[in-house]
């Protein structure tokens, strides 16, 4: 996988946990129980696309942008984009992008799930 960095830089944000959602094959990560990223693995484990949540005019933006953004696979196609794998986004536009994935789903959750996750 072109993005190798991934897992790490992904556990590194403030509250992030990790499982895999062994009926998908999805790696995911989650805040506050709410998922803001997956890695969509084949048959063989390897990944094939890595999906995360933007605002809609975002992801409608960047899908003409790049042929390697698609909208969401098995998701909400207004809220969701997937990346392929081994596609040409550059790794700071993803940066970019999982950051903006992980503060959307962040400021959705209440108040208090916030202060809880960053320790107030």
């Amino acid at each position: 996988m072109k993005y190798g960095w991934i897992d790490e830089y992904l556990q590194n944000k403030t509250g992030v946990t990790k499982d895999l959602q062994k009926d998908w094959n999805w790696i995911r990560y989650q805040v506050g129980g709410k998922m803001f990223t997956a890695v969509c693995l084949a048959e063989n484990n390897e990944p094939y696309y890595i999906t995360l949540k933007l605002e809609p005019e975002e992801g409608e933006f960047l899908r003409v942008q790049y042929e390697d953004i698609i909208p969401g696979y098995y998701m909400n196609k207004m809220h969701w984009n997937s990346v392929k794998v081994d596609g040409e986004v550059p790794d700071d536009l993803l940066k970019d992008l999982l950051d903006k994935s992980y503060q959307l789903v962040f400021d959705g959750l209440s108040k208090k799930k916030q202060r809880e996750i960053l320790g107030e």
